[in-house]
């Protein structure tokens, strides 16, 4: 079953123009999201077939079928909600059956968790990107070695630039653990190489200092301090950040680079939108789908705002959703059962006539 079959067979109930064209926020270069929703053949529906959703390869045109579109209504998706409020000019097709979908049936306080949580974690998102592009992370890796420190004086020196003033290589280097201390450690030095000293590290990659074997005469030629903390999160950090390089969208990236605002401002465009779609959601009882403030959104994703400001919008909207949800009328959670029954007069209309 595809996209296709289910258009030559008259499967579709549902279908609209969704995303930046439904909101009001298209531009030149925007793509055209589809949005459907469709209902199978009686024996794939009653069979083994069933197919909850059907995407195409960049997934631009999704379709759900009725029983998967009404179960992410029940939960208040933010994207279902919004299709199904589709503005009448973008809907492209409509079964007179969809007119039992009724938006005001599926709101409820819930919204705050879906919409503004959802919003939530890209603002999450948005402060991490900052940090990365604020803080970018050399290829080359670091290892154990440069979180360790000579004592020296009254302060200390790192051990790499130690080593180095010092004509000294870490493969002929030992230590031992200092008792009652963390990460301190003495160093000796076997210039023969005769000792069996195992040198610092075993390889670049070790993710801890090596310690040998130390003859109880021998004295130590400096301390040695190993910050393990701050290598384990150097380690995690340079993982996070090079897979970020690897995966993230270039075109974007680029586009932000030239905005020079160190934050995704597309994504922070859409997340503003659906914070104040949230709060018109608990001021009104209703979904709005098309924008009133197109100019200042489309500000915010050409990265004419500093992400402080942007931040602070953001801030500022999620304590006016605080508020606004505490003295809502809406329901705590939809009338599960109400919206069930609504599916079930839908799915006899389809397949008992």
């Amino acid at each position: 079953m595809t996209i296709q079959d289910l258009k030559t067979n008259h499967l579709i109930l549902f279908e609209a123009i969704s995303g930046s064209r439904a909101f009001g926020l298209a531009t030149e270069n925007s793509d055209t999201d589809i949005r459907g929703v469709y209902y199978l053949p009686k024996e794939d529906f009653f069979g083994l077939n069933y197919i909850p959703q059907m995407s195409n390869e960049t997934n631009d045109i999704t379709y759900y079928e009725i029983g998967r579109f009404v179960e992410l209504l029940q939960k208040n998706n933010p994207n279902i909600l919004e299709m199904l409020a589709s503005p009448e000019e973008c809907i492209l097709h409509k079964d007179p059956l969809m007119d039992l979908l009724r938006t005001e049936d599926f709101l409820s306080k819930l919204c705050k968790d879906t919409f503004a949580g959802y919003a939530v974690s890209q603002i999450k998102k948005a402060k991490g990107l900052n940090k990365k592009i604020l803080n970018p992370i050399e290829k080359e890796r670091k290892s154990v070695l440069d979180f360790c420190h000579i004592l020296e004086n009254q302060g200390s020196v790192p051990l790499k630039k130690w080593l180095s003033d010092n004509g000294k290589v870490q493969e002929k280097c030992g230590l031992i653990s200092i008792g009652n201390t963390k990460g301190m450690h003495a160093l000796f030095y076997d210039e023969s190489g005769t000792l069996g000293y195992k040198g610092m590290i075993q390889h670049e990659e070790a993710n801890q200092v090596s310690l040998s074997s130390v003859p109880k005469d021998e004295k130590p030629i400096a301390y040695l301090s190993c910050n393990l903390d701050a290598y384990s999160t150097y380690c995690k950090d340079y993982k996070e950040y090079w897979k970020w390089v690897s995966e993230r969208n270039e075109d974007r990236y680029n586009v932000n680079q030239q905005h020079g605002q160190n934050y995704d401002s597309k994504n922070m465009m859409h997340t503003i939108r659906l914070l104040q779609s949230c709060e018109h959601i608990f001021k009104t009882n209703s979904l709005q789908i098309r924008v009133d403030n197109r100019e200042e959104l489309l500000d915010i994703k050409a990265g004419n705002w500093s992400y402080e400001k942007v931040m602070q919008k953001a801030e500022d909207l999620i304590d006016s959703i605080e508020h606004e949800h505490s003295v809502s009328l809406l329901p705590d959670s939809l009338d599960v059962k109400k919206t069930e029954k609504i599916l079930i007069a839908i799915r006899e209309k389809l397949y008992c006539q």
